[in-house]
Protein backbone atom coordinates (compact mmCIF):
# COMPACT_ATOMS: atom_id res chain seq x y z
CA UNK A 1 0.00 0.00 0.00
CA UNK A 2 1.20 3.49 -0.84
CA UNK A 3 0.35 6.42 1.38
CA UNK A 4 -1.62 9.39 0.11
CA UNK A 5 -1.39 11.84 2.98
CA UNK A 6 -2.95 15.11 4.04
CA UNK A 7 -0.63 17.22 6.21
CA UNK A 8 -1.71 20.26 8.20
CA UNK A 9 0.63 22.76 9.82
CA UNK A 10 3.37 22.54 7.19
CA UNK A 11 4.28 26.21 7.70
CA UNK A 12 5.25 25.32 11.28
CA UNK A 13 8.28 23.43 12.51
CA UNK A 14 6.73 20.01 13.06
CA UNK A 15 4.52 20.05 9.98
CA UNK A 16 7.35 21.20 7.72
CA UNK A 17 9.63 18.46 9.03
CA UNK A 18 6.99 15.78 8.52
CA UNK A 19 6.28 17.12 5.02
CA UNK A 20 9.95 16.98 3.96
CA UNK A 21 10.31 13.43 5.25
CA UNK A 22 7.13 12.31 3.48
CA UNK A 23 8.27 13.80 0.19
CA UNK A 24 11.56 11.92 0.54
CA UNK A 25 9.89 8.58 1.36
CA UNK A 26 9.19 6.02 -1.36
CA UNK A 27 6.29 4.78 0.78
CA UNK A 28 4.40 8.05 0.25
CA UNK A 29 2.84 8.47 -3.19
CA UNK A 30 1.28 11.90 -2.78
CA UNK A 31 0.88 14.69 -0.24
CA UNK A 32 -1.80 17.35 0.10
CA UNK A 33 -1.03 20.27 2.39
CA UNK A 34 -3.69 22.68 3.60
CA UNK A 35 -2.32 26.04 4.70
CA UNK A 36 -3.37 29.59 5.36
CA UNK A 37 -0.32 30.76 3.39
CA UNK A 38 1.99 29.00 0.89
CA UNK A 39 4.49 26.59 2.43
CA UNK A 40 7.14 27.43 -0.17
CA UNK A 41 7.88 23.81 -1.10
CA UNK A 42 7.66 22.59 -4.69
CA UNK A 43 7.66 18.84 -5.44
CA UNK A 44 6.10 16.49 -7.96
CA UNK A 45 4.26 14.63 -5.16
CA UNK A 46 2.90 17.79 -3.56
CA UNK A 47 -0.41 19.59 -3.94
CA UNK A 48 -1.32 22.61 -1.85
CA UNK A 49 -4.65 24.17 -0.92
CA UNK A 50 -4.65 27.68 0.49
CA UNK A 51 -7.57 27.98 2.87
CA UNK A 52 -7.61 30.64 5.56
CA UNK A 53 -10.44 29.44 7.80
CA UNK A 54 -9.69 26.02 9.32
CA UNK A 55 -12.76 26.37 11.50
CA UNK A 56 -14.83 25.92 8.34
CA UNK A 57 -13.37 23.59 5.73
CA UNK A 58 -16.70 22.78 4.09
CA UNK A 59 -15.77 24.91 1.02
CA UNK A 60 -12.85 22.54 0.26
CA UNK A 61 -14.53 19.28 1.34
CA UNK A 62 -14.71 17.90 -2.21
CA UNK A 63 -10.90 18.16 -2.54
CA UNK A 64 -10.20 16.09 0.59
CA UNK A 65 -11.48 12.68 -0.54
CA UNK A 66 -9.20 9.85 -1.65
CA UNK A 67 -6.55 10.05 1.07
CA UNK A 68 -5.61 7.26 3.49
CA UNK A 69 -3.58 9.24 6.05
CA UNK A 70 -3.71 12.58 7.81
CA UNK A 71 -0.71 13.89 9.73
CA UNK A 72 -2.26 16.64 11.81
CA UNK A 73 0.60 18.90 12.89
CA UNK A 74 -1.39 22.12 13.29
CA UNK A 75 -1.27 23.52 16.79
CA UNK A 76 -0.82 26.59 18.97
CA UNK A 77 0.97 27.31 22.22
CA UNK A 78 -1.13 28.07 25.28
CA UNK A 79 1.42 30.65 26.49
CA UNK A 80 -0.22 34.07 26.68
CA UNK A 81 -3.50 32.83 25.23
CA UNK A 82 -6.83 32.97 27.03
CA UNK A 83 -8.52 29.66 27.79
CA UNK A 84 -11.47 30.06 25.44
CA UNK A 85 -9.27 30.87 22.45
CA UNK A 86 -6.92 27.99 23.21
CA UNK A 87 -9.86 25.58 23.49
CA UNK A 88 -11.32 26.78 20.18
CA UNK A 89 -8.03 26.56 18.27
CA UNK A 90 -6.93 23.28 19.83
CA UNK A 91 -10.11 21.27 20.34
CA UNK A 92 -12.92 22.77 18.25
CA UNK A 93 -10.85 23.39 15.12
CA UNK A 94 -9.19 19.96 15.25
CA UNK A 95 -12.46 18.13 15.73
CA UNK A 96 -14.08 20.01 12.86
CA UNK A 97 -11.29 19.12 10.42
CA UNK A 98 -11.12 15.52 11.65
CA UNK A 99 -14.91 15.14 11.46
CA UNK A 100 -14.98 16.14 7.80
CA UNK A 101 -12.01 13.90 6.98
CA UNK A 102 -13.58 10.90 8.71
CA UNK A 103 -16.72 11.32 6.60
CA UNK A 104 -14.78 11.63 3.35
CA UNK A 105 -12.11 8.99 4.12
CA UNK A 106 -13.31 6.23 6.47
CA UNK A 107 -10.20 4.15 5.61
CA UNK A 108 -7.90 6.94 6.81
CA UNK A 109 -5.31 6.66 9.58
CA UNK A 110 -5.33 9.92 11.55
CA UNK A 111 -2.11 10.90 13.36
CA UNK A 112 -2.47 13.77 15.83
CA UNK A 113 0.58 15.59 17.19
CA UNK A 114 -0.27 16.15 20.83
CA UNK A 115 2.39 16.66 23.50
CA UNK A 116 4.10 15.21 26.53
CA UNK A 117 2.09 15.72 29.69
CA UNK A 118 -1.30 15.51 27.97
CA UNK A 119 -4.05 14.68 30.48
CA UNK A 120 -6.55 12.17 29.11
CA UNK A 121 -8.37 12.10 32.45
CA UNK A 122 -9.44 15.68 31.56
CA UNK A 123 -9.41 16.50 35.27
CA UNK A 124 -5.86 17.66 35.99
CA UNK A 125 -4.63 21.06 37.07
CA UNK A 126 -3.26 22.29 33.73
CA UNK A 127 -5.82 23.66 31.30
CA UNK A 128 -3.76 22.99 28.15
CA UNK A 129 -3.19 19.37 29.19
CA UNK A 130 -6.91 18.82 29.80
CA UNK A 131 -7.79 20.30 26.40
CA UNK A 132 -5.20 18.17 24.63
CA UNK A 133 -6.49 15.13 26.53
CA UNK A 134 -10.08 15.80 25.50
CA UNK A 135 -8.94 16.25 21.91
CA UNK A 136 -7.14 12.90 21.96
CA UNK A 137 -10.10 11.16 23.58
CA UNK A 138 -12.69 12.51 21.17
CA UNK A 139 -10.57 11.96 18.06
CA UNK A 140 -10.40 8.29 18.97
CA UNK A 141 -14.19 8.08 18.84
CA UNK A 142 -14.38 9.20 15.22
CA UNK A 143 -14.97 6.53 12.53
CA UNK A 144 -11.46 6.44 11.09
CA UNK A 145 -9.62 3.23 10.29
CA UNK A 146 -7.25 4.17 13.13
CA UNK A 147 -6.30 7.16 15.28
CA UNK A 148 -2.92 7.68 16.95
CA UNK A 149 -1.78 10.46 19.27
CA UNK A 150 1.91 11.35 19.19
CA UNK A 151 3.49 12.94 22.26
CA UNK A 152 7.02 14.01 21.37
CA UNK A 153 9.23 16.01 23.71
CA UNK A 154 12.20 17.90 22.30
CA UNK A 155 12.42 17.39 18.51
CA UNK A 156 15.60 17.87 16.50
CA UNK A 157 14.94 19.42 13.10
CA UNK A 158 15.90 17.90 9.76
CA UNK A 159 18.21 19.53 7.25
CA UNK A 160 16.51 21.97 4.94
CA UNK A 161 13.89 23.20 7.40
CA UNK A 162 13.12 26.91 7.31
CA UNK A 163 10.29 27.11 9.83
CA UNK A 164 12.22 26.56 13.05
CA UNK A 165 11.79 28.39 16.35
CA UNK A 166 14.60 30.89 16.80
CA UNK A 167 15.53 29.56 20.22
CA UNK A 168 16.41 26.17 18.77
CA UNK A 169 19.75 27.44 17.54
CA UNK A 170 20.65 28.14 21.16
CA UNK A 171 19.48 24.84 22.64
CA UNK A 172 20.04 22.35 19.83
CA UNK A 173 23.40 21.44 21.37
CA UNK A 174 21.45 19.78 24.20
CA UNK A 175 20.07 17.02 21.98
CA UNK A 176 22.92 14.45 22.18
CA UNK A 177 23.19 14.82 25.96
CA UNK A 178 19.43 14.79 26.48
CA UNK A 179 19.05 11.74 24.26
CA UNK A 180 21.54 9.83 26.40
CA UNK A 181 20.09 10.91 29.74
CA UNK A 182 16.37 10.97 28.85
CA UNK A 183 15.99 8.97 25.63
CA UNK A 184 12.20 9.09 25.71
CA UNK A 185 12.14 12.88 25.81
CA UNK A 186 14.26 13.55 22.74
CA UNK A 187 13.46 12.43 19.20
CA UNK A 188 14.36 13.57 15.72
CA UNK A 189 11.95 14.93 13.16
CA UNK A 190 12.84 11.97 10.95
CA UNK A 191 11.85 9.53 13.69
CA UNK A 192 8.54 11.32 14.21
CA UNK A 193 7.66 11.31 10.51
CA UNK A 194 8.82 7.73 10.02
CA UNK A 195 6.74 6.65 13.03
CA UNK A 196 3.67 8.18 11.37
CA UNK A 197 4.44 6.30 8.18
CA UNK A 198 4.93 3.10 10.20
CA UNK A 199 1.58 3.26 12.00
CA UNK A 200 -0.20 4.07 8.74
CA UNK A 201 1.21 1.00 7.04
CA UNK A 202 1.51 -1.45 9.92
CA UNK A 203 -0.42 -0.11 12.89
CA UNK A 204 0.93 -0.03 16.44
CA UNK A 205 0.19 -1.75 19.72
CA UNK A 206 -0.89 1.48 21.44
CA UNK A 207 -2.91 4.44 20.23
CA UNK A 208 -0.85 6.90 22.27
CA UNK A 209 2.82 7.01 21.29
CA UNK A 210 5.13 8.54 23.88
CA UNK A 211 8.74 9.42 23.08
CA UNK A 212 10.13 5.89 23.31
CA UNK A 213 7.30 4.57 21.12
CA UNK A 214 8.00 7.25 18.50
CA UNK A 215 11.67 6.32 18.38
CA UNK A 216 10.92 2.58 18.22
CA UNK A 217 8.28 2.91 15.48
CA UNK A 218 10.42 5.37 13.54
CA UNK A 219 13.26 2.88 13.32
CA UNK A 220 11.16 0.12 11.77
CA UNK A 221 10.15 1.78 8.50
Amino acid sequence: MKINAIITGSTGMVGEGVLLECLASDKVASVLVINRKPCGVVHSKLKEIIHRDFEDIEPIRSQLAGYNACYFCLGVSSVGMNKDTYYRLTYTLTMHVAGVLSEENPDMTFCYVSGGGTDTSESGRLHWARVKGKTENDLMQLPFKAVYAFRPGFIRKVEGQRHVHAFYKYINWMFPLGRRLFPGGFCTMKELAQAMIHVTLQGYARQVLEGKDIIAAGRTV
